[in-house]
């Protein structure tokens, strides 16, 4: 373990993923005290200058962003701390906002040659008037994390209307070609010294017996939601495959420290010997830190406990501010 050093855990904030965070950042806080660390816990909420004012007192070393969706995870809260010249975990402002921004990201995958499922950008007045993409497809937000606002429109369901009558995250959604099969997740750690390192791959299975047809919000975070396998029982073509984009599309956007791909694999249909189709859904630049998340679960599979791999950020964050200092 690193030397101790005085950290402050962000966590909580106001966006619609603030209970993940204060999940996600009372484990973290547990995990750096074992560690040795001096921590101390702050919520931001929504006041920027309350936030300041805390940073100045609290006079931290490193602070550790336990926070998600907006503010926490596009860019702004790393404004902040890069302006008061605190090293911070997890992306930089760059990656961060256009990780968040799924158009943004959606192009720089295109043109990176990644996979992607069919789709675009609409407004919601013309999700309103007409099928954007023929059934089913899928809705998003394209400023919203943990599959908040995500929705699937089937063929022959009147949910299309419904959705744009209901929506409230913004004028525009994304639409993308529903693809068959499961979601797999690959996490990637990055220690700024070394080529970024895929985990492992995740086979995730929502519980459709609690009413869970995909991997949602309440799938992600609720008990007996959804069922996590890894290694991944799939090709090994695949298997492989999705490690190298998840390397790729991290480095892509630039990210730092940890992130996490997320997939649909096809495999619909296919004989023991056909790998079946992947496609690229989303980089999470803050990937959850609850007792049920995904990085944390792979991390000890490849022997990493979690308070390990919450010093390995810290000491990561310490590294990169060095680096960009000299």
């Amino acid at each position: 373990m690193s030397a101790m050093r005085r950290v402050t855990v962000l966590l909580g904030g106001a966006s619609a993923e603030r209970e993940v965070s204060l999940s996600s950042g009372g484990e973290v806080i547990k995990a750096l005290r074992a560690a040795g660390h001096e921590v101390t816990p702050l919520d931001p909420g929504q006041d920027v200058m309350a936030l300041v004012s805390g940073l100045r007192e609290q006079r931290p070393d490193v602070v550790f962003n336990a926070l998600h969706g907006r503010f926490g995870e596009d860019g702004a809260i790393q404004g902040v701390l890069e302006w008061m010249g605190l090293p911070y975990t997890h992306s930089g402002i760059r990656a961060s906002a256009t990780a968040m921004d799924k158009a943004a990201s959606r192009a720089l995958f295109i043109a990176a040659g990644l996979p992607m499922a069919n789709g675009k950008t609409v407004t919601i007045a013309e999700l309103a008037e007409a099928d954007p993409l023929p059934a089913p497809y899928v809705v998003k937000p394209l400023d919203e994390g943990s599959s908040v606002g995500v929705s699937i429109v089937r063929e022959g369901s009147n949910r299309r209307a419904e959705i744009a009558n209901a929506w409230r995250y913004g004028p525009l959604a994304l639409v993308e070609s529903y693809i068959a099969g499961r979601e797999i997740t690959v996490g990637v750690l990055d220690d700024g010294e070394n080529e970024p390192q895929a985990l492992t791959v995740t086979d995730i299975l929502p519980n459709v017996a609690t009413g869970h047809d995909f991997y949602d919000y309440d799938a992600k975070y609720g008990d007996g939601g959804s069922r996590h396998v890894l290694p991944a029982v799939i090709h090994p073509d695949i298997f492989r495959r999705a490690c190298e984009i998840a390397i790729a599309a991290h480095k892509v956007l630039g990210c730092a420290g940890a992130s996490r791909s997320d997939f649909r694999y096809d495999d619909t249909g296919c004989g023991p010997d056909e790998p079946g189709r992947l496609a690229l859904l989303e980089v999470n630049t803050q990937p959850g830190m609850t007792p049920t998340s995904l990085l944390p679960e792979q991390a000890a599979f490849c022997g990493i406990s979690y308070e390990e791999l919450c010093d390995r950020l810290v000491r990561e964050a310490e590294r990169r501010a060095e680096r960009s200092r000299r």
